[in-house]
């Protein structure tokens, strides 16, 4: 078996580009959650909250012929990537087109404006906005096969379209690839992008936030007053490495990947299971071969749903007890659904680290129905650890668990 390391992070967040702006916005306790005045138009859309990337604008240096094919959930993976690649030392490099790098990444869904654009061809029987890209743009790996085809990578590509896991379950088979030895670098990672009918899926369950003229009180993940989800955007990428091929060059290792879990509930496509969710952080304990004292903080997925909430802490103290220091980002951007997993991956490593852990922020007094864990609120925590695990679940019952040690 091959030893995992991580070599590059990057993301682009409602909160900024960089680790420093993000990190002083988590400091301040500010989040990047607004009214979207712009949804007002839909009359039917109870929640106007999201956490949208107001200032991203595409890099000049690329073609026009490398922007047609993506929409803006690939302009999100592959500008991550990018910056990935740069923190890797790796960007420009010719190793990673010879078939020694692959990439691991998925969303929720491709681009919408070409399914707007396909649906109003089935509606009205016109093909008006339609070309030739408009599939590449809109269908499911879209992202990953954006990133292979403009970095030229042509090792393994493997889609992770799997809802709120996509970035998690990314990181989790990109890791496994180079584990067992089928080749020694992969880019994994998830993104999305802000569209009102994902608000919408979560409106018709009746879980999202309706403190609309209150944007900065809410998300409030495990609170006893929350009120649901705010949607976000955003993408997270990471260089995995060969431990062996990452020293050989030379290369600065942020953190040694040793643990995954993933598995299904086989129950219900929207309601948690607490006995699998549980299970899926087992496994990645197992695979790391650590017992459960040894993790010293996770990062919970935390989305303010009351089930989802309940179900992960109830998860969350069977495996740890109740002493585990916990807390969700997703406080902070909202749930950013397939870029979730890789920036909750990123601020783990990033955290561990540096000593200092992140709050939920607006949680202020925790549901009783929660599971007794130590609540990280108020202001950031500092603390040694040496292993943090990050959990993401999704609908459709998928479950994921990393566990990241720290490089020495």
């Amino acid at each position: 078996m091959k030893r995992v390391v991580v070599t590059g992070m990057a993301g682009i967040t409602s909160l900024g580009s960089d680790w420093a702006s993000i990190a002083a916005h988590f400091e301040a306790g500010r989040s990047g959650i607004r009214r979207m005045d712009e949804w007002d138009r839909f009359t039917e859309l109870n929640t106007r909250l999201a956490g949208p990337i107001d200032d991203f604008a595409v890099p000049q240096h690329w073609t026009r012929k490398q922007l047609r094919s993506m929409g803006r959930v690939s302009r999100l993976a592959v500008g991550a990537a990018e910056q990935a690649l740069q923190d890797a030392g790796l960007l420009g490099n010719p190793i990673i087109q010879d078939g020694r790098m692959g990439v691991a990444c998925g969303s929720s869904t491709g681009s919408t404006d070409e399914i707007k654009a396909f649906g109003n061809m089935l509606l009205n029987s016109v093909a008006e906005g339609l070309n030739a890209n408009s599939y590449v743009r809109m269908m499911p790996h879209t992202t990953a096969a954006n990133i292979s085809i403009f970095f030229g990578l042509t090792g393994r590509l493997i889609p992770t379209s799997s809802a709120c896991t996509s970035g998690s379950q990314g990181i989790g088979y990109a890791y496994e690839a180079i584990k067992f030895g089928r080749l020694p670098l992969m880019l994994a990672g998830g993104a999305e992008e802000l569209c009102p009918t994902e608000a919408m899926v979560f409106d018709a369950l009746y879980a999202t936030s309706l403190k609309n003229d209150a944007p900065h009180t809410s998300p409030s993940p495990y609170d006893s007053g929350r009120d649901g989800l705010v949607i976000g955007e955003g993408g997270g990428m990471l260089v995995l490495e060969e431990l062996e091929h990452a020293l050989a060059r030379g290369a600065h290792i942020h953190a040694e990947i040793v643990g995954f879990g993933s598995n299904a509930d086989g129950q219900h496509t929207t309601r948690p299971e607490v006995s699998t969710m549980r299970r899926a952080m087992e496994l990645a304990l197992e695979d790391a071969e650590l017992a459960a004292q040894a993790i010293g903080y996770v990062n919970g997925h935390g989305t303010a749903t009351e089930q989802g909430d309940i179900a992960e802490t109830q998860a969350t103290h069977d495996v740890f007890g109740k002493h585990m220091p916990i807390s969700s980002q997703k406080s902070f951007l909202g749930h950013t659904l397939g870029a979730c997993g890789a920036l909750e991956s990123w601020f783990s490593i990033e955290m561990m680290n540096r000593d200092r852990y992140v709050p939920t922020l607006n949680l202020h007094n925790v549901d009783p129905r929660c599971a007794e864990l130590d609540y990280l609120r108020g202001e950031s925590r500092v603390m040694h650890n040496d292993y943090v695990m990050n959990n993401n679940f999704a609908f459709g019952g998928v479950n994921t668990s990393l566990i990241f040690r720290r490089w020495s």
